[in-house]
């Protein structure tokens, strides 16, 4: 199928699919993705079918008006509970109204104009941004029941042009009442640099509990089997947030007036590193941190898209991938609140 290009996300430990869209052909491969992912996680029958319909419509309308669509089928997983999430990214036209354009009845396109309403009905939790001239983001999720409360922290990775998997990771997790974040980039790109990823993913889940310093040497330490990474650990405290860094991953703590860098120190977890130093920053009530690897261009500022600090975290992650991620290198944002 010329018209689908399909790749690994290994943002996630089991793995999620981008697919690009340019044609028809492609959204039934979207639909039978989703599908197929819904039945995995555990959704009925019936709400695999309205996935089925959710996925149809978001990925109809990147072929329909987008440039540049690309949709991302992933499992999404909150405590026991799992269901699936699609993200949906274009680089335009955008939509100067989403609400508007929401309604039943509105179209560009000459056809019947329910897309968005039918998206917002079968979707059990809905995010959209979106801005004219310079596209949309939509992130819809399926949860066998009443969806849960929105993640604090949230991050969207894809790989480099021409590869199959992405050598960028993150996770989350809660250690002693904390949430505690991790960013890492596999050294390269490929099969070995996602390896190495996946092996920093699943130390981090692994490690004991203990602040951002420890776990990145505990990181440290446990992968010195493979090619090694780049490694940022953030733990999110009620006032502060406390920050462990190795190698070429940016951090930075965005409020309404600035922009902060956090610290990283030189090193590859795994091979090489000088003593790990950790560094606590006062968080404002609301302030956003934001954590990507090098694949990402650093010149991004969230003042250029009025309202998106309002959004999800998975909204902004992926917004920041696609305007200021670069496609010779894989890309990873992740994107958390601060405070309580």
């Amino acid at each position: 199928m010329g018209a689908v290009t399909v790749t690994r996300d290994s943002g996630l430990v089991d793995g999620g699919l981008w697919f690009r869209l340019e044609e028809p052909s492609a959204v039934s491969a979207v639909r039978h993705a989703a599908q197929d992912l819904g039945a995995e996680v555990g959704l009925d029958a019936n709400q695999v079918g309205g996935l089925g319909i959710l996925a149809t419509e978001l990925a109809s309308n990147l072929v329909k008006h987008a440039d540049d669509g690309r949709l991302l089928v992933r499992p999404v997983r909150s405590g026991d509970l799992a269901g699936v999430e699609l993200v949906a990214v274009d680089a335009g036209p955008g939509m100067g109204d989403v609400t508007r354009s929401a309604r039943d009845g509105h179209s560009t396109a000459g056809t019947l104009g329910i897309g968005l309403g039918a998206i917002a009905r079968q979707a059990g939790w809905l995010d959209m941004s979106s801005f004219a001239g310079r596209g949309t983001v939509s992130v819809a999720q399926v949860w066998p029941g009443p969806a849960p409360a929105p993640a604090r922290a949230a991050a969207v990775s894809r790989a480099m042009s021409g590869e199959e998997v992405c050598g960028d990771g993150y996770a989350t997790r809660a250690a002693d009442g904390h949430t505690q974040v991790l960013v890492c980039d596999g050294l390269g790109h490929g099969p070995l640099a996602a390896a190495a990823t996946a092996a920093v993913v699943q130390a981090f889940h692994t490690a004991p509990a203990g602040p951002p310093a420890a776990v990145v040497e505990h990181l440290h330490r446990s992968v010195r089997h493979t090619r090694g990474a780049a490694v940022a650990v953030a733990q999110l405290d009620d006032e502060q947030v406390r920050y462990a860094g190795l190698g070429n991953v940016s951090g930075f703590l965005v409020d309404d007036t600035t922009r902060r860098g956090l610290v990283s120190l030189p090193g590859i977890a795994g091979h090489q590193r000088r003593a790990v130093r950790e560094f606590s920053y006062p968080a404002s009530p609301g302030a956003l941190l934001v954590m990507h690897s090098d694949g990402v261009v650093d010149r991004w500022s969230l003042d250029d898209y009025p309202g998106l600090r309002g959004r999800s975290p998975q909204v902004i992650a992926a917004t920041l991938v696609r305007d200021a991620g670069v496609r010779r290198d894989d890309a990873c944002v992740l994107v958390a609140r601060a405070g309580r």
